[in-house]
């Protein structure tokens, strides 16, 4: 069987060179695209690009609806199908306008990767989120062990990520140098830090209780006066590893570098929540659980965007949108307390008046 077309993996090489030279993607944004286009390659048994016909685009629509996820419990989830044939239509947009498939190909061709209407709503649907409470996060961290550095480490990461809904590939890229306890403020500095899209951001701390500002303060002194840690040595460094007594590796210390990616945080943020007895709950729910809590603190526009900020968000609508859903415990208490309120007709007739004004005002 035929495992590579060299024309198609010239046409490839190009495109990919375009995305991430012309349209910025990053790494894990080309590889995603590559393994849509190689799903597709496979289902055709690598035809030549240049004989491409819409009928193609519509058996393997058909394809993928058969295939079996990677766990084998299931089909591929619609998100996964849509995403898939959001890169491929994508590609053959790019095709049809190069030199050599002008002849062959037209833009609409690439709409047959379209999936349906009904398809990418379930596939767009949001559904609820596994959040921690902060007093869950609280236990958490009152439970953790503290006797070794390594420890210490993983008590001050879990604090951190608390205090500034710090993302793990950008916790692991941290220096020393970007946090200003005074201030209660963390840099986070594209130069050095692997923050989302290249953005630079200043984070103060979010109020969240004593106890993470405290563990977390206690680490950064402990790294300056202990380690004698420098400005530009690594926020939380990775584990060294060595023979105990009994022979076996396991965690002796400390290493002055970084980790290599955010995979040892994620495994440590697991382990904690197990131990203290609860659902894993990965780095970047935190950043749902802030988001919440703002909408529970703030009481004007200027704070709610003060916050929005804070979380790295240019847009307050991000904020809204995209980590401030009501969960259905608080929309069922919001909704109740309104129909509580059905008696006053005054109300009621203010309220309405206000939606029209509003509704009419988008409308404009």
């Amino acid at each position: 069987m035929r495992k590579h077309n060299e024309n198609n993996e010239r046409v490839k090489r190009a495109y990919f060179n375009y995305l991430k030279e012309a349209q910025r993607y990053g790494e894990a944004s080309v590889d995603a695209a590559a393994a849509a286009i190689s799903r597709f390659e496979q289902h055709t048994r690598h035809r030549d690009f240049k004989t491409f016909h819409h009928q193609q685009a519509i058996a393997f629509k058909r394809h993928l609806a058969d295939q079996t996820n990677g766990r084998g419990d299931g089909k591929l989830s619609k998100s996964t199908i849509r995403s898939t044939l959001a890169a491929l239509k994508k590609f053959f947009e790019w095709l049809a306008r190069e030199p050599g498939f002008r002849s062959r190909l037209t833009i609409s061709d690439a709409d047959y990767f379209n999936p349906s209407d009904r398809d990418s709503r379930i596939a767009l649907a949001q559904r609820p989120r596994p959040i921690p409470t902060l007093e869950q996060v609280i236990h958490v961290l009152s439970q953790m062990p503290s006797a070794t550095t390594v420890q210490q480490r993983d008590r001050a990461l879990i604090a951190f990520i608390a205090l500034t809904a710090c993302r793990d590939g950008a916790a692991a890229t941290l220096k020393l140098k970007h946090i200003d306890v005074s201030a209660g403020r963390v840099f986070q500095d594209a130069r050095e830090v692997n923050t989302k899209n290249g953005k630079t951001i200043t984070t103060y701390f979010f109020p969240v209780g004593d106890l993470p500002l405290k563990i977390f303060t206690h680490w950064i002194s402990d790294l300056r006066t202990v380690h004698l840690w420098g400005p530009d040595d690594p926020l939380f460094p990775a584990t060294e590893m060595g023979v105990g007594e009994q022979g076996l590796f396991q965690p002796t210390g400390l290493k002055r570098r970084h980790w290599q990616n955010a995979g040892p945080i994620r495994r440590i943020f697991k382990t904690s929540f197990q131990n203290a007895g609860l659902s894993y709950f990965h780095p970047h729910s935190f950043r749902h659980m802030l988001a919440r809590r703002g909408q529970e603190l703030c009481q004007t526009p200027e704070q709610f965007k003060a916050w929005s900020q804070n979380l790295g968000h240019e847009n307050v609508l991000t904020t809204f949108t995209s980590y401030g859903k009501i969960e259905e415990y608080r929309q069922g208490e919001l909704i109740k307390a309104l129909s509580a309120a059905t008696d006053n007709d005054d109300n009621i007739g203010d309220l309405l008046s206000k939606l029209a004004a509003a509704t009419k005002r988008r409308s404009s």
